[in-house]
């Protein structure tokens, strides 16, 4: 292998493992700042803005649903399930976002649309929460949904301005 091709590669996988590692520390580092209404029947995890990275970039995929696992070990009361299915649905919905949206151009319209496929999921938190505290299921899931739209949306303000700023898709 030619060794100024070998060396791309090197550094190419380097600068994703770096974004993936930060993106996935921001996650765990806001939602812990905010860990007193990141988790129960009515949170607002400003820290699920960084879902939207995953829109941008497919390495963020990876990096967010480590970030939601390693956040959900350190500090969720329900970790034993949280961490399993916090992380699989999170992995889930992030691969299933990013397909729908794929060929959308208008990126308010990508943002909006991710932000409601996100609250609708929260019907795996609003199970956790009925099957280990015995919350009732509707509201719990009317609740988280909407503290998940609204932590989506100023989420998606925020990182709609950043892209102004800076290619998040590099």
């Amino acid at each position: 292998m030619n060794t100024h091709v070998y060396e791309e590669k090197s550094r190419t996988s380097l600068d994703n493992l770096t974004k993936s590692g930060i993106v996935a520390g921001l996650y765990v580092a806001v939602t812990l700042i905010l860990s007193a209404v990141s988790f129960g029947a009515i949170q607002f995890r400003l820290s699920e803005m960084f879902n939207y990275l995953a829109l941008f970039h497919k390495r963020y995929i990876s990096a967010i649903t480590l970030g939601v696992v390693i956040v959900n070990f350190i500090m969720s009361p329900m970790w034993f399930l949280d961490v399993p299915i916090g992380g699989t649905a999170t992995l889930l919905v992030l691969i299933f976002s990013r397909m729908v949206t794929k060929n959308m151009k208008d990126l308010k319209v990508k943002l909006a649309v991710t932000a409601l496929i996100f609250a609708l999921s929260m019907f795996t938190v609003a199970g956790q929460l009925h099957f280990v505290f015995h919350a009732p299921f509707w509201m719990t899931y009317l609740t988280v949904a909407l503290g998940e739209l609204l932590s989506m949306s100023i989420g998606g303000i925020l990182i709609y301005s950043v892209n102004k700023k800076i290619d998040l898709r590099k």
